[in-house]
């Protein structure tokens, strides 16, 4: 097939040599930065820097932008797109932009899927894209209404480049569980190394500083956006995670050794109990 990879960001990259890692694929690159279009070309990540007229020859087209840079970028130049062709996003929000995405793509008639790689380090940018980023990983499809033979031709697309799980839902169901599983733990590590003990960590810090403080590292601009637009779900988590902490904090303070004991127990059950 021929791929077309808006954005060449560390996914987009990612996903640019992954393709030319893994399968026989023909992948275009589109990037608003001549230099980095450039560099993944020299590099042999991309067989054509392409142009949003490029866009007419692609079977599949990933937008790997901040998520309204994804539906402006559709809206100016959904025109270029064949009738027949997929285009999915990487966004890790989906309630706010997958209506937009599928209004755009059933007015120029092509079709949209709904997709989220989970996967990513802590740099941004081409140069900390990875070939094998995705390898073992899940890929989260939210169709929106995509015929099943869309949704099979993205899912074993993932499944070449290396993705280790398929997972299928709904843009609701996304939002609700990255609000926990990647939002909050982003919020909880930026709030840690707030503390103004943390400057001063080094000899002192060993592998439970970096667990937590790992992802503090963190693109401020895009995590901004993210949050705003998942706002219910990550809310809701936050007010989860503040009782836990205030009970927690209580039970330290008044010096309740039971309630914390019991506090803590709970937690090691929970996390026990998952085998992970």
């Amino acid at each position: 097939m021929n791929i077309a990879i808006v954005g060449l960001g560390i996914i987009g990259g990612s996903y640019c040599k992954a393709l030319k890692a893994h399968t026989p694929h023909y992948v275009i690159g589109i990037n608003r930065t001549p230099e980095v279009a450039e560099q993944a070309l020299a590099q042999g990540a991309i067989d054509e820097i392409g142009t949003p007229e490029a866009l007419g020859k692609a079977d599949v087209i990933f937008l790997c932008m901040y998520p309204q840079a994804c539906a402006d970028f559709l809206k100016e130049n959904g025109q270029y797109i064949r009738k027949d062709a997929i285009v999915t996003d990487a966004a890790g929000i989906k309630r706010a932009l997958c209506p937009q995405l599928k209004e755009i793509a059933d007015g120029f008639g092509f079709t949209y899927v709904g997709s989220h790689p989970m996967a990513g380090k802590e740099k941004n940018g081409f140069s900390a894209s990875d070939e094998n980023l995705f390898m073992g990983a899940s890929f989260i499809i939210t169709p929106c209404g995509a015929p099943h033979t869309a949704v099979n031709a993205l899912s074993g697309l993932a499944l070449e480049i290396g993705f280790g799980t398929i997972k299928i839902t709904t843009p609701e169901e996304h939002d609700r569980m990255i609000a926990f599983t990647s939002q909050l733990p982003h919020i909880l590590a930026c709030a840690y190394v707030l503390s103004p003990c943390c400057p001063k960590h080094k000899g002192f810090s060993a592998g439970s500083y970096r667990d937590v403080s790992r992802v503090a590292n963190i693109n401020a601009k895009l995590w901004t956006e993210l949050f705003l637009e998942n706002q219910e779900p990550l809310v809701a988590e936050l007010e989860v995670l503040n009782e836990n902490l205030t009970n927690i904090f209580q039970a330290v303070k008044n010096e309740d050794k039971e309630a914390l004991f019991a506090l803590l127990e709970r937690g090691h059950q929970v996390k026990q109990a998952l085998g992970e």
